[in-house]
């Protein structure tokens, strides 16, 4: 069970790190700032992720919880700012 634990946390690391890059590249080569918002959030997913995969099978007998949470606040949070604060420049 450890072992499945430790696999799934590994995609989950390699997946929000994909996005992550996909996303600033986008940001890189187009400049909408909506995409480097995202690329910002899925910074913060993927370090709660790469904290998730310590927790099970570097250190586990430490509580790394508060700082997965806090990582994916911080990531949560950029995305919430780029929704509700930052003007629609597309004319909708």
């Amino acid at each position: 069970m450890n072992l499945v634990k430790i696999i799934l946390s590994g995609l989950a690391i390699l997946t929000s790190g994909a996005c992550m890059m996909l996303l600033i590249r986008g940001y890189l080569r187009r400049r909408v700032r909506l995409l480097m918002w995202g690329g910002l959030c899925f910074v913060g997913l993927t370090v709660s992720n790469v904290f998730l995969f310590a927790d099970i099978a570097v250190f586990p007998n430490l509580d790394l919880r508060p700082y997965r949470l806090l990582a994916a606040l911080a990531g949560a949070s950029c995305l919430m700012y780029a929704l509700i604060w930052e003007p629609d420049r597309n004319g909708g």
